[in-house]
């Protein structure tokens, strides 16, 4: 589209001339090329915008000018999205069943549904219009589900599950697999049936290979705008806040309590029954193991403060150094003696 019109469609100021220039797409700083609008989300990468070649760049307002057409944007990566929205546009499989689908007698599809080769359709399932169910879906009986829902290859939704309206769930992802429920006792152990569900709000989106446990009784409940990532295990009766951010392999154990819009780092790790507060987050790899109040910001492991965890953090290649000194200071002052270090 023109520049001009792309500008319009994002809501930017156009600096710069170039209303006419045709843009056929969306690059990086360093990969974009004329015709290609670009962005800079941070300004640590300023430099390449001297550089770059593409024929636009989406910058915040605050942002030196370069030689090129600017649309200027309160957030440019925000922008950046949109524009790959509208160069890419979603595509969606022509509304039908496959015949190989099964689909049972009891449940309810609505207007517009896409349900692809193999899916599995159980006894008494509820589901909204403008579902895509791509090939080999299962959703179990009495599932129930709201409008726009997509669930790829794979993906498992067990019975009595509740989904609401505009749900993604990527390829391979289970909700509502048994929690981890059993009483340890000599011999066999004993598993602790599993009879509550999973509550996934509105706009939820479940990564690849994701799984979200059943509560033994009750709910475990993602709330509405929460994203979570590949790999991700959300233990039995954990409760999620709306808009919470989760990235890979984020593991909370059972009865994991977070608040809203908690952002959690690739491989953190909660144990269970602790309270994770509104807008806390999370560096990548921390271990927590108790409660941490709202407004935090923590890394490490054991989960420290953030300041603290950098200062020990920068301190550890320090510690043979700190050592070696701590030695000749008491072997000086005769606490220790030179048999010592044999």
């Amino acid at each position: 589209m023109k520049l001009g019109e792309l500008a319009r469609a994002l809501g930017a100021t156009l600096e710069g001339g170039g209303e006419d220039v045709e843009i056929t797409g969306v690059a990086g700083l360093e990969e974009a090329t004329p015709g290609l609008i670009t962005f800079l989300a941070d300004r640590r990468h300023e430099g390449l915008v001297r550089t770059t070649t593409a024929s636009a760049i989406l910058l915040a307002p605050d942002a030196p000018r370069p030689a090129i057409p600017v649309l200027r944007v309160a957030n440019p990566y925000a922008a950046f999205a949109h524009a790959l929205e509208l160069f890419h546009p979603p595509q969606r499989p022509t509304p039908g069943i496959h015949p190989t689908a099964v689909i049972a007698p009891t449940a309810v599809l609505g207007a517009d549904a896409s349900v692809g080769p193999h899916a599995v359709v159980g006894d008494g399932v509820r589901i909204g219009r403008g579902a895509i169910l791509h090939p080999n879906v299962t959703i179990y009986p009495k599932a129930t589900i709201g409008d726009d829902f997509v669930a790829h290859a794979g993906v498992v939704v067990r019975e009595e599950v509740v989904i609401g309206d505009r749900v993604t769930l990527h390829a391979g992802a289970v909700i509502g697999s048994d929690g981890f429920g059993f009483v340890a006792q000599p011999g066999a152990h004993r598993k602790i049936p599993q009879v509550g569900t999973v509550v996934l709000e509105d706009d939820v989106e479940v990564g690849a290979n994701a799984t979200i446990d059943r509560a033994t009784l009750g709910a475990t409940l993602v709330g509405r705008g929460t994203k979570i990532d590949n790999l991700v295990m959300i233990g039995h009766g954990s409760q999620l806040g709306p808009n919470c951010l989760l990235a890979g392999q984020v593991g909370l154990a059972g009865s994991t309590r977070l608040g809203a819009h908690v952002m959690m780092g690739g491989q953190a790790g909660a144990s269970g029954h602790l309270r994770i507060g509104d807008g806390v987050q999370i560096a990548a790899q921390t271990g927590i193991h108790r409660d941490i109040p709202a407004g935090a910001v923590y890394g490490g492991y054991p989960a420290m403060e953030v300041r603290r965890w950098r200062r020990v953090t920068m301190s550890i290649p320090r510690l043979p150094e700190l050592f070696r000194r701590l030695r000749r200071v008491e072997k000086a002052v005769g606490l220790v003696s030179e048999d010592d270090d044999a």
